[in-house]
């Protein structure tokens, strides 16, 4: 009798050995090597749908463009981030930490879409259909047009997406399903390769959109082979602590759209709900004024966000003083002190600084500099700044406020929220005009601002 050959694949990057490795020499992890067996790869004389292959190479000139456009979900923050709705034939992956709201938002989806009169298929290979009834009686989803199916085989999928002709489908986990060809087990590499393959063929060819759940690693990255963010057309994550009600669908791929977008959520009893106006929300509890809080307004791709930075300056115990971020780069925030120590002459190197963004935000952008300055000049004069003002700019080395795009955006957003004053680069204010309810300030240096805010 022969012995099975088998070869060993990291569950990582989808590195091959003829032998385990403690640790992969492609992505340098350490015991991510499973023994999978030897298929004999045979030239397939049709395609991956069981069709006879008939792809034909074609000018640019002469194709057709689809005049379909998009499926308009009807969730306003879900189709922002997407880029303006579902592109037809397009595969989604969405991922987020476990009990983050995946499953409850996509099946949030479907009822919109179901609600509108589309047929559409929701797979689950998680739950049952009692427990996936469950979910829908608590959401107070009822509808004739959402088709639910607990099965995690391939093969049966792929048959029922064919048969019932779904306007949309979503396949809630892609680390379970499996296919009968491949003797390895669900989630491995080579069945999620396979899986996500053969549903990605399948929507091009009915042009049906596809939302793949993806599972993460304790690294927050979605498990699998990193070749699986690559085939997709779009990949979504949802963000959020569990001790914060909201959760923020962020795109980190997207073919049809920009990369720029997030969309706001606040978890309720009743599902995710979207937050029409994220400004107020995460403003909502700033209540009376104190030391080392100052508002920002940040931006989130084209949308005006308004955050609040809270800063707290101790005396230290040690030789090295902590520099602690949330939020926000912790060597950003290094820099900025450095900057201040330099051109403003505050003593900081015997002082713990701790940074914060109130309500779980996160800030990548560096029009937070002046912003990130002030609170902590605030908290260590221990003067209260202005509550009823909003600082944004850029601060180089030489301590200079460089200007950044989309003030005008920036403006209107605290404007609208009641803010009487902002402080703002003079590059910025120079290309402006006055704005009725908001008196603008404009700086050039940070000696400047600190002036004005510490009269």
């Amino acid at each position: 009798m022969t012995k099975a050959k088998t070869h060993f694949v990291c569950q990582s990057c989808g590195y091959l050995a003829p032998k385990w490795l403690g640790r992969c020499p492609g992505c340098q992890g350490w015991n991510t090597f499973v023994e999978e067996r030897v298929i004999e790869e045979k030239v397939p004389e049709r395609d991956l749908l069981g069709f006879e292959a008939g792809a034909v190479p074609t000018p640019l000139t002469d194709i057709i463009p689809e005049e379909k456009g998009r499926i308009q979900i009807g969730i306003g923050e879900f189709d922002r981030v997407l880029g303006g709705g579902i592109v037809f034939g397009s595969v989604i992956l969405v991922g987020g930490d476990p009990g983050i709201g995946k499953s409850t938002l996509l099946l949030q989806m479907m009822n919109r879409l179901a609600s509108m009169g589309r047929k559409v298929l929701y797979i689950s290979g998680e739950e049952s259909l009692h427990q996936t009834k469950m979910r829908a009686d608590r959401l107070g989803i009822y509808s004739a047009h959402l088709f639910v199916v607990s099965e995690t085989s391939l093969e049966k999928i792929l048959q029922d997406i064919e048969t019932l002709r779904p306007s949309t489908v979503v396949v809630d986990s892609i680390q379970t399903i499996y296919s009968s060809e491949l003797p390895s087990t669900p989630g491995s590499i080579s069945q999620v390769r396979e899986a996500s393959s053969r549903l990605l063929y399948l929507a091009k060819h009915l042009s049906i959109p596809i939302f793949l759940v993806g599972h993460v690693t304790k690294e927050g990255f979605i498990a699998g082979p990193k070749v699986l963010e690559h085939i997709v057309d779009t990949v979504l994550y949802i963000e959020g602590e569990a001790t914060h009600a909201f959760r923020i669908l962020r795109a980190v791929k997207n073919r049809f759209g920009s990369t720029n977008e997030i969309g706001v959520f606040e978890m309720k009893d009743s599902g995710l709900v979207e937050v029409i106006s994220p400004s107020e929300f995460f403003l909502s509890e700033r209540t009376q004024p104190t030391s080392g809080s100052v508002v920002v307004p940040s931006m989130e791709g084209s949308r005006p966000i308004l955050i609040e930075l809270q800063a707290l300056a101790v005396p230290t115990n040690f030789g090295v003083p902590r520099r602690t971020a949330q939020g926000i780069d912790a060597n950003r925030v290094s820099l900025l002190v450095a900057v201040m120590e330099k051109r403003l002459g505050v003593h900081l190197n015997n002082q713990d600084i701790f940074l914060n963004i109130a309500g779980g935000m996160r800030v990548e952008e560096p029009a937070a500099d002046l912003g990130v300055i002030a609170a902590i000049a605030s908290n260590y004069k221990d003067q209260v700044i202005d509550p009823e003002m909003v600082v944004f700019g850029e601060v180089g080395l030489g301590g200079e406020v460089r200007g950044v795009s989309q003030s005008e955006v920036r403006v209107g957003e605290a404007t609208r929220l009641g803010f009487k004053r902002c402080l703002l680069p003079r590059q910025n204010k120079e290309k402006m005009k006055e704005v009725k309810g908001i008196e603008l300030i404009g700086i050039r240096t940070v000696q400047e601002a600190m002036k004005i805010l510490f009269k």
